[in-house]
This record gives C-alpha cells, sequence and structure tokens, in this order.
C-alpha cells in the first residue's frame, strides 16, 4: 500500500507484531506486544496482531487490547492460523516480540530466515547466543572481559564439588531464560539445593555464579542506519538484595534511573564494553547489555546481552534509548524500518 503526497510517495508498510509463545514469559510478551501497538505510526505502518498459545498453535488477534494487558487473549475473538508460512509472507516486515523460549533463542528468527521473511532483531545464531548463557559467557571470555567466578550444571552435579569451587553466597538462575524467572540466592547448602531444584522447572542447564556486592548498569544499544546508537547506562535500583522477578514486576518500590555519580571514565567504558558484546555475538537491530560494577574496586564485570529485551513503553530498554532523544514511536519506526 502507499499514499502520494505532493512530490513524493509514502509506502505505508505492513507490519506483522508476534506475541505470546509457549515460555515463562509469555503475559510480558502481551504487554511489550500491546505498548507497541498502541504506540505505532499508523500514518507509515500498517498492522495487525497474531499471538501464539502456550500449545504454539498461532491465532490472528483483533480485539480489545486489554485482553493482552490481562494475558486472557485466547478468551477474545481469535482465529487460528492454518498456513503459518504463506501468512507471514503476507507482511513486509514481522516484528516478533515474543520473549524466552521458542521467539528469543533463535527458533523463531531461524524459521524467518529460512524463507526470506523480513524481521526486526537479531538472527538466530545470535539470538541463540544470547538467550543461552553459556554459550554467551563463552564469547565474553573470548572477547577478553570480566566476568564473575560462575559454573554450569545439568542433572548430574555434586553440591559439594560446587561449593568448593564458589564460595557463599551464589547466585543459581536457568541457562536459557529472562525476566529473572527462576533466579535465586543461596547462602548454605539446603538453600542452594532448593535454588538448584527451582532453577529446573525452567531449564536442565543451570548457571551458578558467585553473587558480589555491586550496582547494576544496563546500555541500550540501537542500530539505526547502520550506526550504533549506545545508551548513556541506567542503573537498577532493586527493592529485594538482587533483581528477581519479584523486585522486577511486582514490588513497586524497586526503580531504574540514570545515575549521575558515575566517573566519564567508567560510563564510557560500559558503553564501550557493550558496543564489543553487541557485534561480537553479530547481534542486530537492538539490544541491552546488563554490567555488574563493583564501586569499592572499580570493576565492571559483563552479566548478560538481551537482543529482545522487555518493550513496553516504560521498560528499561525504551527508557534509556529515550535519554539520546529517540522517543517511543520513533524507535518503533526505526526498528521497522531497519528490519
Amino acid at each position: 500500500m502507499f499514499l502520494i503526497y505532493i512530490n513524493e510517495v509514502i509506502f505505508i508498510k505492513k507490519v506483522l507484531i508476534l506475541f505470546g509463545g509457549n515460555s515463562s514469559e509469555h503475559y510480558i510478551s502481551c504487554k511489550s506486544a500491546k505498548s507497541i501497538i498502541e504506540n505505532i505510526d499508523t500514518e507509515l505502518f500498517e498492522c495487525e496482531l497474531v499471538g501464539i498459545s502456550k500449545n504454539n498453535e498461532w491465532y490472528n488477534f483483533n480485539d480489545d487490547l486489554t485482553y493482552l494487558e490481562k494475558g486472557n487473549w485466547l478468551n477474545s475473538d481469535v482465529s487460528k492460523i492454518i498456513n503459518i508460512i504463506d501468512y507471514l509472507k503476507e507482511f513486509d516486515v514481522i516484528f516478533p516480540i515474543i520473549h524466552g523460549f521458542g521467539g528469543e533463542d533463535g527458533k523463531l528468527q531461524g524459521l524467518l530466515e529460512l524463507f526470506n521473511i523480513k524481521f526486526v532483531g537479531s538472527g538466530s545464531i545470535a539470538s541463540a547466543i544470547g538467550m543461552d548463557k553459556e554459550l554467551s559467557k563463552i564469547i565474553f571470555a573470548n572477547l577478553g572481559m570480566k566476568q564473575v567466578p560462575y559454573l554450569v550444571i545439568n542433572n548430574d552435579y555434586n553440591l559439594d564439588k560446587i561449593t568448593k569451587k564458589i564460595e557463599f553466597p551464589l547466585i543459581v538462575k536457568p541457562a536459557n531464560g529472562g525476566s529473572s524467572i527462576g533466579i535465586n540466592k543461596a547462602e548454605n547448602i539446603s538453600e542452594l539445593e532448593n535454588a538448584i531444584k527451582e532453577a529446573q522447572q525452567y531449564d536442565q542447564k543451570i548457571i551458578i555464579e558467585k553473587f558480589i556486592k555491586c550496582r547494576e548498569l544496563e546500555c541500550a544499544i540501537l542500530e539505526k542506519n547502520g550506526d550504533l546508537i549506545i545508551s548513556n547506562p541506567g542503573e537498577i535500583l532493586s527493592a529485594n538484595e538482587f533483581y528477581d522477578y519479584n523486585a522486577k514486576y511486582e514490588n513497586d518500590k524497586s526503580s531504574a534511573f540514570m545515575p549521575d555519580d558515575l566517573s566519564e571514565d567508567i560510563v564510557e567504558k560500559l558503553k564501550e564494553e557493550a558496543r564489543k558484546v553487541f557485534l561480537g555475538i553479530y547481534a542486530k537491530g537492538l539490544a541491552r547489555i546488563d554490567f555488574f560494577y563493583d564501586e569499592e574496586n572499580k570493576e565492571i564485570y559483563i552479566n548478560e546481552i538481551n537482543t529482545l529485551p522487555g518493550f513496553t513503553k516504560i521498560s528499561m530498554y525504551p527508557t534509556l534509548i529515550s535519554h539520546e532523544n529517540i522517543n517511543y514511536t520513533e524507535l518503533i519506526t526505526t526498528l521497522i524500518n531497519n528490519a
């Protein structure tokens, strides 16, 4: 579709926003999709919404957006999509906003790549690396970046061997996961065992890290016209001892802000490290890179890269980009045009 104005032709891109999925972040994805559809530039884009159920069935959604806010969109007026590939090919760009398994781990990206369908964000390989914390840690080490001491376990593990390698306190988390789901701190053997069991509900591969006293800082990256816009670091002030799911989504005492007490050297170092990570895994479009900053020793540790970060209007990624004089609608437009 296109509109003709005096002396110019404006092409309207047909965009499909994909949300849902079968991961534990299904509901968060619904909120991200609602935020995008409410703020997208309708003079540039003609949009449709498709939700993927937890049974991996695809449905066209065209109803009141409060269903997305509540997460019960399958109770609305939906129609099942039978031939998914033919349907996807009707669009100029796919905007996948599916967090977690199936949507952020490279599987969906690989499907779209296989059929030469344009989409927002990183490709299959970068997405898989960013999702799997073990793989990303291997890349970080290869890039010469500092990390807190860690080890990886699966179903066959020995608690005594773990504590001999890394001293308490420890952080236990699924290797493949997001939104701080399944993450716990352990101060002793009993807590460690319980934390591992909870993490195994989300992934059989578990990351165990040394817990350090630190500040949690994040940089957002946006690819625009071949250049990388890297935000100044934002800081998470967790309501809990560390930024778990409760602190992130349920406890309104948590906050995010732009710190003004970081030295210029530290700010530039964080931005330099963020660029290194983004380019190092061949990410595309957008990403949020998370760091630990040991203020006492002036040490920066890479934590992780999120190739498809939370995307509601008040999420950390859009908030950081807004400080680069790019508002939420402009951010959506840039991502779609760069797909």
